[in-house]
Formats: C-alpha cells, sequence, structure tokens
C-alpha cells in the first residue's frame, strides 16, 4: 500500500509480525489442537503472508499438554516452511531436540524476574544464563538462529515492578552473545506505551546490536498502543495471536496475547489487503470456534459490522 492508503508507513518502517497462536496462544486452552489442525494453520498463515509464526513450545507435556505434539508439527514441514517458524526452548536440551527434528529457528526464554523463571522453568534466571552458550552453540551448529527472550521485562506477577537496568544488565550479559534477537516481553500485559517506548529505546541504544522483538499481551486494553510504541521505538518484529488468544500458565493476572487481527488492522504491511485480512478472520474465527475460546480482537468484530462502505469490512455470505 502507498502513504496514502497506509499513513502510518514512514513511522513504521519494515516491522513484521510474529503470530505466536500455536504456541503462546494455545497454553491456556482447555482443547488440544490435533497435529494435523496446527499444520494446516502454519500453512494457511504462510500462504496468506504473515511474515513469522511460531509453532510450538519445548515446554513439558505435563505441564503444558497443548504442547505436546509440537515436535511432531515440525517434523511435518518443509525447510522452507520451517525458515520462517520459530520454536520456544528454554534449555540446551530442548534445542537439541528440536535441531534434530528440523527447527532451525530458536527463542531462548527466561525471565527478568527470578521468581517468574523458578515458576516457568524452574530454576534461577542466573542458571539460565549460565546455559545459554551451550544452547547458542547448538543453534549455530545447525546453521539456525536463536532469540534471547527476556519474559516480565516490565512486571512481575510474584514481584511487582521490573526495574529497567535489571532487563538491561540481562541484554548486555555476555553470555547471551551470538543470539541474533532479543525479544523484551510484557507477560502480564501491564505495561503502558511510555514505558514501552522507553525500554526497547534503551535497549537499542544501550545494549549489542540485535534485532528487537516486542511481545505484548492486552491485558488492560493497550496492547496495539503498546506495540505500536514499540515499532516507533525500534522494533523490527513484533507478536501477536490470532483473536487475542493466549498467556501464560505460570504467571497470574495475565491474559491473552495482543490480537494479530488487530496488530496488523493498525499496521497495514505491504501484503495485506481486505481480502487476505478477511480470510485471517475467518481462519481465526473458525480455530477459535473449535478451541471454545472467544474472541478479543476488535477488528474482527469491526470486519463482521454492518458499515458495508468501509472496504474492510467482509462481505456478507
Amino acid at each position: 500500500m502507498n502513504g496514502i492508503d497506509n499513513p502510518l508507513s514512514s513511522t513504521l518502517g519494515n516491522a513484521i509480525l510474529r503470530d505466536v497462536t500455536l504456541r503462546d496462544g494455545l497454553q491456556l486452552t482447555g482443547k488440544i489442537l490435533p497435529t494435523e489442525r496446527k499444520i494446516e494453520t502454519v500453512r494457511e498463515l504462510l500462504r496468506l503472508g504473515v511474515p513469522a509464526i511460531e509453532l510450538g513450545s519445548m515446554a513439558r507435556a505435563d505441564l503444558v499438554p497443548t504442547m505436546a505434539n509440537t515436535l511432531e508439527v515440525v517434523q511435518a514441514l518443509t525447510a522452507d516452511e520451517l525458515e520462517r517458524c520459530w520454536i520456544w526452548v528454554a534449555t540446551p536440551g530442548h534445542v537439541a531436540k528440536a535441531s534434530a527434528a528440523g527447527a532451525r529457528n530458536f527463542q531462548y526464554c527466561l525471565s527478568a524476574s527470578d521468581s517468574h523463571n523458578k515458576a516457568n522453568i524452574g530454576r534461577t534466571t542466573d542458571q539460565s544464563l549460565d546455559a545459554l552458550p551451550e544452547a547458542v552453540e547448538l543453534a549455530q551448529s545447525v546453521g539456525g538462529k536463536i532469540q534471547l527472550c527476556i519474559a516480565t521485562s516490565f512486571t512481575c506477577p510474584f514481584e511487582g515492578y521490573v526495574p529497567e537496568e535489571r532487563v538491561l544488565s540481562i541484554a548486555n550479559d555476555p553470555r547471551a552473545a551470538g543470539t541474533t534477537d532479543i525479544v523484551i516481553c510484557d507477560t502480564l500485559g501491564q505495561a503502558v506505551p511510555a514505558q514501552v517506548s522507553q525500554l526497547i529505546t534503551r535497549v537499542r541504544n544501550e545494549s549489542p546490536a540485535r534485532r528487537i522483538v516486542y511481545h505484548g499481551h492486552d491485558t488492560w486494553g493497550l496492547g496495539v498502543a503498546n506495540t505500536l510504541a514499540a515499532i516507533q521505538a525500534g522494533a523490527a518484529m513484533v507478536d501477536g495471536a490470532l483473536g487475542g488468544l493466549g498467556g501464560c500458565p505460570f504467571a497470574p493476572g495475565a491474559s491473552g496475547n495482543t490480537s494479530s487481527e488487530d496488530i496488523l488492522f493498525a499496521t497495514r504491511p505491504g501484503w495485506l489487503n481486505p481480502e487476505v485480512f478477511g480470510a485471517l478472520v475467518h481462519l481465526s474465527g473458525k480455530l477459535l470456534e473449535e478451541l471454545g475460546e472467544p474472541n478479543r480482537s476488535k477488528a474482527a468484530q469491526g470486519a463482521h459490522s454492518k458499515a458495508a462502505a468501509f472496504e474492510w469490512v467482509m462481505p456478507v455470505l
């Protein structure tokens, strides 16, 4: 789209969406999505033009049952498809198992707060950092990429406010050398745009040069606003989930991710048009219906409205 169609294009740059429906989105659902349905969803998202996907997690199946078939999904995808897909890992062993299945893009996650890291991963943040160099080496040995993902970058459900200096100390830790991206996470969705802008700016200016990724939640209704603030501050990739699905099982108070539809409607990337947007809204609605989950996307609601003169409204079939 040109600058007239997309008035935000000059300020939003080339930031891309990573859809995390199949990982963060599914963590709290009561139903397990079959392997074939996950594969279909990955391929449909890629076909529609979504640039990147987080397809699952190496979390223990007894703790997060909806992730149990992640490696089956990885094994079913082609190398070209996997180039655009990411997998959540927390240990070198996770990287080894995922890479053996064919994965090449890894998101190594730890928390800025020890309390959440212990609840989520079963170790301190420092122990997670100690293991990171081995994870980086394993990823590099298969020609892969690995992100440093910092959960609870703004607030922790057990400790409250997380100081920016804590996040920056992790971002600058020499044990993170070799990570290609840094993911700043508003795990609880409690940040406001000024906080997001300030932290992303500081990470950009005060830590090693890496692509910055922003992962937000919409708990307090600021998911899109925070995402736009992150992009304007320098984030080159932002996470979202279809219909605002998701939440962390080890973070009391966290609700769904920022909706992918809402992010896309706000940013209008060049590959998106009303027809593609309608297909995404349809895909999202069908998936959420299967899972028995509510659709929290305001843009999806708008797409089903009766304002027929607006090109982004879906035609009544």
